[in-house]
C-alpha cells in the first residue's frame, strides 16, 4: 500500500495539489503502527484507505475553514439543522451515523471505517 496506490482507489483524492503525497504518507505511517494486521487481515489495506481518506476529510475541512477566515480544527457536530430566513431544513443525523463514533462520524469514510473496525474487533479471539 503507498500514496499511488491510495489514489487509485479513492479517485477523489487524485489531486496532489490538494492532498499532498507528504500529507497521504503521515497518514499512511500512522495506520501502519495503530491497525493490527492480525486483526484487520485480507481488509489491512481497506482499513488502511478508509483511515487515510477519512483524515484527508478532515483536513479539507480545517483547510476550507481557514481559507474562510475560521479556525481550522474546531470540533463540531453533525448539522441537523439550519434556517435562512424563511427557509429551514433538517436531517435525520442518527440515520447516517454510528453510535459511539464521535470523531469517525465527521465523514463517510470514517464511518464506514468504524464499521469494519468494529467487525474486526469482534468474535473469533480466545485468551
Amino acid at each position: 500500500m503507498d500514496a499511488a496506490q491510495f489514489r487509485t482507489d479513492f479517485p477523489e483524492f487524485a489531486d496532489a495539489a490538494i492532498y499532498p503525497d507528504a500529507t497521504v504518507n503521515l497518514w499512511l505511517g500512522v495506520a501502519q503502527v495503530t491497525l493490527s494486521a492480525d486483526r484487520w487481515g485480507a481488509l489491512l489495506d481497506l482499513g488502511t484507505e478508509l483511515f487515510i481518506a477519512h483524515h484527508l476529510a478532515v483536513g479539507a475541512g480545517n483547510t476550507k475553514a481557514a481559507a474562510a477566515g475560521g479556525i481550522p480544527g474546531s470540533a463540531g457536530g453533525v448539522v441537523s439543522s439550519k434556517s435562512v430566513d424563511k427557509v429551514s431544513v433538517s436531517y435525520d443525523t442518527a440515520a447516517g451515523t454510528l453510535e459511539g463514533g464521535d470523531f469517525w462520524n465527521r465523514t463517510t469514510y470514517g464511518i464506514e471505517f468504524l464499521r469494519y473496525a468494529r467487525m474486526m474487533g469482534a468474535g473469533g479471539i480466545q485468551l
